[in-house]
C-alpha cells in the first residue's frame, strides 16, 4: 500500500537520512524508532505529503503521492505531534474543524460521541485552554474514531501525556483499524503492547 524507494531528507546544511526504503500493506502495524533529532517527525511528514524529499520517491498503491495527491489525501489521517487545538473553541468546535479540513464528513452528535468515548463527556462545553495536556491530547485523539474509512493512520507520538487506561485504549483502536485491513505508521518513546505484530524501522540506520 505505502512503499518508499532511495528517500533522503534534509534539513537546512544538513541531510537526515538517505537510501530509506520501506513497505507497509494492509493490515501493518510499523514504528518509526530512532533518538530525538534523526529524522522522525521529518519522515513522517515526508509520509504523508506533508514536505517534499531531497530525493527519493514515496508510492501510494504503486503512484507517487505526488502525482495522485488528492486520492492520497483521501485515504489518509496524519494526527502530528501538538495538538493543533484553538484555546477558545470547545472540544467538539475543535474536532469538528479538524475534521472539516481533513474532509471527513461528521455531524455534532458524532463529535461529542467520539469525546465522550474518550473521557470527555464533562468537558464538551469547555474551551480547551482550560484541559490538562491529556484532555488535549485526546481531543486531537478523537479524530481516531471518525476515521475507521481512511486506510492508512499516521501518528506522531500519539501516547504522550495519556495515562495508562488511555494508552491501552489508544493501542486497542489501533489494533481494531489493523484488523480491519488498514495500516498504522507511528512514533513513540513509550513500550507499548499490542496485539498486531509489530514492525520496527530505525532511522538512523540510514544516517549519512
Amino acid at each position: 500500500m505505502l512503499e518508499t524507494r532511495q528517500l533522503a531528507c534534509q534539513r537546512g546544511e544538513r541531510l537526515l537520512f538517505k537510501g530509506l526504503a520501506l513497505r507497509l500493506g494492509a493490515g501493518e502495524l510499523l514504528r518509526i524508532g530512532g533518538a530525538n533529532g534523526m529524522g522522525k517527525t521529518s519522515l513522517l511528514r515526508l509520509l504523508a505529503g506533508l514536505a517534499l524529499p531531497a530525493a527519493g520517491v514515496v508510492s501510494w498503491q504503486g503512484a507517487e503521492i505526488q502525482h495522485g495527491r488528492e486520492a492520497f489525501h483521501a485515504a489518509l489521517l496524519y494526527l502530528g505531534h501538538a495538538p493543533a487545538l484553538n484555546d477558545l473553541l470547545t472540544p467538539p468546535e475543535n474536532l469538528a474543524f479538524a475534521c472539516a479540513m481533513a474532509s471527513l464528513p461528521v455531524d455534532a452528535d458524532a463529535c461529542r460521541e467520539a469525546l465522550a468515548r474518550l473521557g470527555l463527556a464533562r468537558q464538551l462545553e469547555l474551551p480547551c485552554k482550560l484541559l490538562s495536556q491529556g484532555q488535549r491530547r485526546r481531543v486531537g485523539l478523537a479524530r481516531l474514531a471518525l476515521s475507521a474509512s481512511r486506510p492508512l493512520w499516521i501518528l506522531d507520538e500519539p501516547f504522550t501525556a495519556l495515562d495508562v487506561a488511555a494508552v491501552s485504549a489508544l493501542a486497542a483502536q489501533i489494533d481494531a483499524h489493523c484488523a480491519a485491513g488498514g495500516s498504522v505508521i507511528f512514533t513513540s518513546h513509550q513500550d507499548v503492547a499490542f496485539a498486531t505484530p509489530l514492525r520496527g524501522l530505525d532511522v538512523e540506520t540510514f544516517a549519512p
